[in-house]
């Protein structure tokens, strides 16, 4: 027998977030570095006009009426005018003013200036400088035509990406055609560009320049492996030649370009403007706030008279109004939430970290989201969104709010140790080996055991790697010179 189906209300009560508009703007506010703040704010100025930016101007008001003398006083009209003496000197005057020597002009040291980033002209690229060099050949059009897709396809180094068969189909012409393009290509300025591997790139710049020095071919052609590892015994034993020439060779190796397209290619410069600036000040660390260039936004006057009970105004303009209205209170509200937030945050890591800001990175301790969440009684989430691409400095550099962040390393004695600090400690070690007898991964596990922390070899190895530094047969210096 089927079971009979009914409907029956019923009560039931349960708590909810709900994301309003208003606390998905807080949040986002939360999470923008300083640049995206200002950004975000001078965008709202824009689109908002009930916002509006405090200009702070000092007015200076004098007192121009004398004791006694009436409130209100009816000024005449004054006139102005330039009347030339009758005496006036016109030798002097044309003398003067009509020499050429330049006119020094003085300026204004507070006045803000554009940066000289913004005033300089882009910089040229090697697809330009390459092109600029292929116009002015005297090669055919054909030959033109193939260089300039030799020199589209280089890669930021000035390493040919694509295949010489790959360029031909592109040109329609024979692999032969784009061989000898090619090759005038590569003895364009700077030496070395359109070469298809690193060794290919130092024979071309070898042979341009050092056309008799048959030892530097040699290497580069038949032996370049024992550079790599700089095992430069094993290469006086196969080349089976004098040391001091096999020495000789070297050096000119070590002194030619293996990325000959970098000059070229420069990243700009990323100046980074931190947000809380940690001072020692007579032993006691200070924290501030960084609000130079920060807004000083308010509700326009203008517009809050409007809303007043006796001004008429239209009931669609009204609703305008206040909705602006509640926008612009609630970007100042969560500025300033932002901004108390974040310095409780930096002041519970500057007390948690109280001796790295004292000593330096040596003494970074263990630290993660919680700590710093039961400290100033926030969630873990905001304490992340709140250290996003926040920057702090301090008299040690400037560091990422995420760097205080880090994990923890068993010591012999139980004690924990933060990672960074063994990572500092490792690139110290690197910093002061012997060049000629660099530490193994090994050497240094066995250093740092010493030192009272455990860690593991290929721990090791993972933070040498994140550091950049390179194995130990890679950093032994030559027996000849330290290179």
């Amino acid at each position: 027998m089927a079971a009979a189906l009914e409907l029956k209300q019923q009560l039931k009560l349960t708590q909810q977030l709900i994301m309003t508009p208003q606390l998905q703007q807080a949040i986002k506010l939360l999470q923008l570095s300083r640049l995206e703040l200002l950004e975000t704010i001078h965008q709202e100025l824009e689109t908002n006009p009930l916002l509006e930016e405090i200009q702070e101007e000092n007015f200076e008001a004098e007192e121009v009426e004398a004791e006694g003398s009436p409130v209100e006083e009816a000024y005449s009209e004054v006139e102005v005018a330039e009347k030339i003496r009758e005496d006036f000197d016109w030798e002097s005057y044309l003398e003067e003013y009509n020499t050429s020597t330049p006119v020094l002009v003085e300026t204004d040291p507070n006045q803000e200036w554009p940066s000289y980033d913004h005033r300089l002209t882009a910089p040229s690229t090697l697809d330009d400088y390459l092109g600029w060099q292929l116009r002015l050949s005297d090669m055919t059009d054909e030959e033109k035509l193939i260089g300039m897709l030799i020199i589209g396809n280089l890669n930021v180094d000035g390493y040919l990406d694509a295949g010489v068969d790959e360029v031909a189909q592109m040109a329609q012409t024979t692999k032969d055609r784009v061989e000898e393009v090619l090759a005038k290509v590569q003895l364009f300025d700077p030496l070395g560009v359109g070469a298809r591997d690193l060794r290919e790139c130092l024979l071309i710049q070898a042979r341009a320049l050092h056309p008799d020095n048959d030892l530097v071919a040699a290497i580069l052609e038949h032996h370049l492996q024992y550079l790599e590892v700089k095992n430069y015994q094993g290469l006086v034993r196969v080349l089976k030649s004098n040391p001091e020439d096999v020495k000789k060779a070297i050096d000119v190796i070590l002194s030619l370009n293996p990325r000959p397209g970098r000059a070229f290619n420069e990243e700009s410069v990323e100046y980074i403007s931190p947000d809380i600036y940690v001072l020692n000040v007579d032993g006691e660390l200070v924290i501030l706030l960084n609000e130079d260039g920060m807004p000083k936004l308010r509700v326009s006057a203008y517009y809050k008279e409007a809303m007043s009970h006796d001004a008429v105004v239209p009931a669609d303009a009204k609703d305008y109004i206040q909705n602006k209205l509640r926008s612009a209170a609630w970007l100042i509200k969560s500025i300033h939430q932002r901004q108390r937030t974040l310095y409780k945050v930096a002041q519970s890591i500057v007390k948690l970290q109280k001796e790295f800001f004292e000593k330096g990175i040596a003494y970074l301790k263990p630290m993660v989201l919680r700590d710093v969440a039961e400290d100033v009684g926030m969630h873990e989430s905001t304490i992340s969104r709140v250290t996003a691409s926040k920057y702090m400095h301090t008299t040690h550099g400037i560091f990422e709010l995420k760097y205080f962040f880090n994990s923890s390393i068993n010591s012999v004695l139980g004690e924990a140790v933060a990672s960074e600090s063994v990572k500092e400690r490792i690139r110290q070690l690197v910093r002061d080996e012997d060049a000629s007898k660099p530490y193994s991964d090994q050497d240094i596990v066995e250093i740092l055991e010493r030192e009272n922390i455990r860690i593991a070899r290929r721990t090791v190895a993972k933070y040498r790697e994140v550091l950049g530094i390179l194995p130990s047969s890679r950093r032994k210096k030559s027996f000849w010179s330290g290179k």
